[in-house]
């Protein structure tokens, strides 16, 4: 058995690659077809732990993870087989087949190419021959001619597969006609003949303005318009690349008059931010993407994410004013929430004697100290809080599922602990939090995803992914023309 591919690809970054994706693979599912997720190469801090081969573990994007939910199959290494981590402007951490590999993060970009290519052919191959439907996302713009010759993500792959690729763009951002026809037109000729159907994305207003273009684009290039998105404010999914609009999530509303108000530190090298989606659709919630002190006044909790350079994140905190916001926060009793690398940063001092990471003095709001280990812990988690007390005893026995994927060990400072300051520890290994107990460190990413923790802080549950893939699913009947559902349908 070979799969039949069908690509998403976009006239740039934020076009819908990512969701678009998710949706089609609950839609084939739904047509009771194997599909399998597929990218190449993802460029992002959001990760997710899933099965490597050899029963082992690895990481992969989380949009990735999220299609293969969507498609009703296990999440695993194959299905992402590249996933660049950025650590600076220009330097990214490079994770092959689940696994960090220091040779080839080291290695220019241009040189990886052929080096990684054999590995990208082979996963997406395996699935192939286990699959009905393979549904590929592409990345960033197939147009991005500077970058074509050493191209493992877009029409590489396209042409490898075969694939039927639809081409989606941004209309809410204007110029979408252009932007299609600019980007089919750049295109080697073999490359156009695969482009199978345009999909504008983001529409607002009356459709029957959008005549004559999609027919005038058709005479121009061959290629039909097959779908029309109207605008989703509220999909469902986490963004794939970008902290959440503020004024946005006020706008679209959870409902209820809002009783708390959550500031999520947005330093520059944030990882993991898609696990606070859930607290977008908690009643009474107001989730504040914060960089600067003035936009923390008013918050009930701070949570400091995760990071993927907490040093140089915890410098840039300082440089803002935030470390000062952030202790006289938990000064008036406020509480503070510090994940993977915020646990790090709410600690006394990060050393790193392998230059992993850097050294750095900590905010010094739990008594703890963090050694940086070249062995990077990546592990899926069960667990369940201790005893907790003060502001997070509604966590107290609360048993949560979730995952570490983090360098660094931390442990409580001996020092400070024969002066008779000593943390709080209600998972053994992590978490912990302050005498007070306002403060509370822990590894486990994940937590508002888990729907005990999310009842036990705030009685309340929130729209199941199922329900999100669903609703999607939905979608695409509606948003598809009749001809292309009927065509994948019959295997075309």
């Amino acid at each position: 058995m070979t799969a039949r591919c069908v690509m998403v690809l976009g006239t740039s970054s934020g076009a819908g690659k990512s969701w678009l994706a998710t949706a089609l693979c609950r839609w084939f599912s739904d047509q009771g077809l194997r599909v399998a997720p597929f990218k190449a190469q993802n460029m992002s801090n959001n990760a997710r732990v899933v099965a490597a081969p050899g029963g082992g573990l690895g990481e992969i994007g989380s949009a990735q993870y999220f299609q293969a939910l969507a498609a009703r199959t296990e999440p695993e290494v194959r299905m992402n087989p590249l996933l660049l981590k950025p650590e600076a402007d220009t330097r990214s951490q490079v994770v092959l087949m689940g696994q960090v590999s220091e040779e080839l993060t080291r290695m220019p970009w241009r040189g990886r190419s052929t080096h990684v290519w054999p590995h990208v052919a082979a996963a997406l191959d395996a699935l192939r021959a286990e699959n009905d439907v393979v549904v590929i996302e592409g990345a960033g713009s197939p147009a991005e001619i500077n970058l074509h010759a050493s191209d493992i993500v877009n029409m590489r792959v396209a042409r490898h597969a075969g694939a039927h690729c639809l081409l989606v763009t941004d209309i809410d951002r204007g110029g979408a006609f252009a932007h299609l026809y600019g980007t089919w037109a750049l295109l080697p000729e073999a490359e156009r003949a695969l482009i199978q159907g345009f999909v504008l994305n983001k529409f607002r207003g009356d459709a029957a303005l959008l005549a004559p273009a999609p027919e005038m684009l058709r005479e121009r290039t061959g290629v039909p318009t097959v779908a029309t998105i109207p605008m989703q404010w509220r999909h469902g999914l986490p963004e794939e690349d970008g902290v959440f609009d503020d004024a946005a999530h006020v706008r679209a509303g959870a409902g209820g008059a809002v009783h708390t108000t959550v500031a999520v530190v947005a330093y520059p090298r944030i990882s993991n931010l898609d696990e606070f989606q859930p607290l977008k659709s908690v009643p009474g919630l107001r989730l504040v993407w914060a960089r600067s002190p003035a936009e923390m006044a008013a918050a009930d909790w701070i949570v400091l994410p995760g990071s993927k350079a907490t040093a140089a994140d915890l410098a840039w905190l300082r440089a803002q004013g935030l470390d000062a916001a952030i202790a006289a926060h938990a000064e008036r009793g406020g509480r503070v929430l510090g994940i993977c690398g915020g646990l790090q940063m709410l600690g006394e001092a990060l050393i790193d004697t392998h230059g992993v990471d850097g050294n750095a003095p900590g905010l010094g709001l739990l008594p703890l100290v963090t050694a940086f280990d070249p062995a990077k812990t990546v592990r899926r988690t069960r667990t369940a809080f201790g005893t907790r007390q003060g502001a997070w005893s509604a966590l107290s026995g609360t048993e949560v599922q979730g995952y570490e994927i983090h360098h660094g060990r931390t442990a409580q400072h001996p020092a400070m602990a024969a002066a008779g300051d000593v943390a709080h520890e209600v998972i053994p290994g992590l978490a912990w939090q302050n005498a007070r107990g306002n403060v509370l460190g822990l590894y486990l990413h994940g937590l508002f995803e888990d729907a005990n923790a999310l009842r036990a802080l705030f009685g309340a549950g929130v729209p199941t992914l199922d329900a999100v893939f669903d609703r999607l699913a939905h979608g695409v009947d509606q948003w598809f023309e009749p001809a292309w559902r009927a065509a994948q349908r019959a295997g075309r």
